[in-house]
């Protein structure tokens, strides 16, 4: 837990405009300053910076808060990250209740880890460049190489100890600790052989984990880092750090399956897409993508998998759902996906059908009178049945 008194004294030593004019084009205007908001589109500024009081304020959309509360808002971080980010600006070292505090050595091992992602990640971004076939399948896919650049796309040789050319020292317990390699009766090879990575970032823009794609044939088709110190797949998106821009702009999100669709969506500049990374969504992903769009549109195959993630998303989005930020869920056609759609039918054919995409309450009630006939008394009675836990998990009052 950070201090409050901390909190205070970091406040006091940081200047709002500095932090916001990182992000924001400002120009004075009398004892504030004025700029276009961030947080929605508008043509004429309603966002007023006030360094007197240190306090941010949008009259068109109601946002307001402190610095740590812009850095929050802006990037998608945690309180605790907002903090740490402005005391490392200022030369400050954030306090800990040391009840709680991690040992020194835990800490500094964290950092060693990033320091490893980070190599790693520029190793497989250099190996990208030796590789014809890696880059001819990514040119296959439509894909450029400003956009491959943006990602910070790269390449796993087929190698079983490819990395040791960027580690000198490969025995290095953090290459485990960090899931670059994996050690086992005596033996250490590289997790990622042969395929195409895409870095994963967190809020701040560290590399923190890999998903690996296989060029042709092969199992598993994506591979992705193991849970680590640095990587937890339920917290974590794919993409985040290169949508933000793009989602405030839209004041939407996209939520996809595949790195691979937000990479293609993005190329045919659909930018304000993200993915979840291999696993289901998390109450965790939608609180973020709450705290930084204004609608959340997830998509899905129109197959029975497809439909069985859209229900999981559905379930844990119900108690997070806000009557001003509404959840919609879009269904491709069969044998579709975002990828081959945007390639096939461009950008104005996809978002068409992301506008017209359902509402939450239209999916949940219409999965709910699936499979009951509401012309029976029978039916109508297994409907509210099955209706009223859901509708107990709202806090929305629009939605209920």
């Amino acid at each position: 837990m950070i201090p409050d008194s901390f909190k205070q004294d970091l406040l006091n030593r940081v200047d709002i405009v500095d932090v916001v004019s990182r992000y924001v084009q400002l120009k004075k205007g009398g004892a504030n300053f004025m700029g276009l908001c961030p947080f929605h589109t508008e043509k004429s500024p309603s966002f007023t910076v006030s360094p007197a009081k240190q306090f941010y304020h949008c009259f068109g959309c109601g946002q307001h808060g402190n610095a740590i509360g812009f850095l929050m808002a802006y990037s998608g971080m945690g309180y605790g990250d907002a903090v740490k980010d402005l005391a490392a600006g200022a030369g400050l070292t954030v306090p800990e209740d040391t009840s709680r505090q991690r040992p020194k050595e835990e800490r500094d091992r964290e950092q060693d880890l990033y320091a490893l992602m980070e190599r790693a990640m520029e190793f497989y971004r250099a190996q990208l460049k030796k590789s014809d076939q890696a880059i001819a399948y990514l040119k296959g896919r439509g894909l450029s190489g400003e956009i491959a650049a943006r990602f910070r796309i790269g390449y796993a040789p087929d190698d079983w100890q490819g990395l040791k050319s960027a580690f000198a020292d490969y025995d290095n317990r953090g290459l485990v600790d960090a899931g670059l390699v994996i050690a086992g009766e005596g033996k250490r090879y590289d997790r990622f052989r042969g395929r195409v990575m895409f870095p994963i970032f967190n809020a701040r823009g560290a590399a923190i984990g890999f998903g690996g794609r296989v060029m042709g044939e092969g199992e598993p088709k994506y591979l992705n880092s193991p849970e680590t110190a640095l990587f937890e797949k339920g917290r974590e998106l794919y993409g985040l750090v290169q949508a933000r821009e793009a989602m405030r702009n839209s004041s939407r999100v996209l939520v996809v399956e595949g790195y691979m669709d937000v990479v293609a969506l993005a190329q045919f500049g659909v930018g304000y897409a993200v993915a979840t990374l291999g696993t289901a969504t998390t109450p965790t992903h939608v609180g973020k993508l709450l705290r930084l769009a204004d609608e959340i549109v997830f998509c899905f195959d129109g197959d029975a998998a497809g439909r069985k993630a859209a229900w999981r998303a559905l379930e844990v989005s119900l108690p997070l759902a806000l009557d001003h930020k509404p959840l919609r869920f879009l269904f491709l056609p069969e044998g579709q996906d975002p990828d081959s759609y945007v390639r096939n039918h461009g950008k104005e054919a996809l978002e068409r059908l992301v506008g017209e995409s359902q509402t939450l309450s239209g999916f949940l009630l219409g999965e709910l009178r699936a499979g009951n006939d509401l012309a029976t008394p029978e039916g109508r009675s297994r409907f509210l049945s099955a209706a009223k836990p859901h509708l107990l998990k709202i806090s929305a009052q629009g939605l209920k």
